[in-house]
């Protein structure tokens, strides 16, 4: 379960403690409008940033903390490579893999609070195995790309049926399950465009993913101060 004891308040004023969301939203913004690479990752970074200020005292006791930290980090360096592609396949490959590690690491820490929903995830991996074979595969040339698609598509499945199955406050718990689903839908959303060429979609890429992150980290704000309030987060 989520656990964690946080006796020092960074933040006094905790009337005003989700106040703290419209930066990310207004980096969002900033990236949406073209604003450059900064701002592209400026809702990861942000999360890096506040978690820990949160979190920082106790961060040894709290791996799964580290582990949203480092899904972070890989988030980063994924949108990177994908951002400054050009063509490259190698480059696009990087970026799945980084991205691939990213999941792990949102996967790692819903098993260090909770367990897989496996009747969820077989449902879902048949369903997006299905996408795989008829929509992606026949427009795959590349052997390498096969293999990315198909692991990533795979450790997504299991990162959102693993965050279904965290045990947690239910704000605290569908806000991260929410989150996970919106990269989710994302990455759905690249694969056609990337592999099918269907672009008609495109306009929700950026926007679903920077919300997935807002909602990660509201989400672990909420179990912050559930915590720091000395209340049950467990409530289900």
């Amino acid at each position: 379960m989520m656990q964690g004891r946080f006796r020092i308040n960074p933040f006094p004023h905790l009337d005003f403690f989700y106040l703290w969301l419209i930066i990310p939203f207004i980096l969002a913004i900033l990236a949406l409008m073209h604003f450059g690479f900064v701002f592209n990752s400026g809702t990861a970074a942000f999360g890096i940033i506040l978690l820990l200020i949160l979190y920082y005292k106790e961060l040894r006791q709290n791996k799964d903390i580290l582990m949203i930290i480092a899904a972070f980090v890989f988030s980063i360096v994924g949108d990177w490579f994908l951002s400054n592609k050009q063509g490259d396949t190698g480059r696009f490959v990087s970026g799945i893999v980084f991205f691939f590690f990213a999941h792990v690491g949102y996967l790692w820490f819903a098993l260090l609070n909770g367990k897989v929903q496996w009747r969820f995830f077989f449902i879902l991996f048949a369903g997006y195995l299905l996408f795989f074979f008829v929509k992606l595969y026949p427009s795959i040339d590349h052997p390498i790309l096969i293999w990315a698609a198909l692991g990533y598509l795979v450790i997504s499945c299991f990162s959102l049926a693993a965050a279904a199955g965290i045990r947690a406050n239910p704000l605290t718990k569908w806000a991260y399950i929410f989150g996970i689903f919106l990269i989710l839908f994302s990455d759905t959303i690249i694969a056609y465009k990337e592999f099918v060429g269907f672009e008609e979609l495109n306009f929700l890429i950026l926007p679903t993913y920077y919300i997935a992150h807002i909602t990660i980290v509201f989400s672990l704000m909420k179990r912050w101060l559930l915590t720091y309030m000395g209340t049950s987060e467990i409530t289900e």
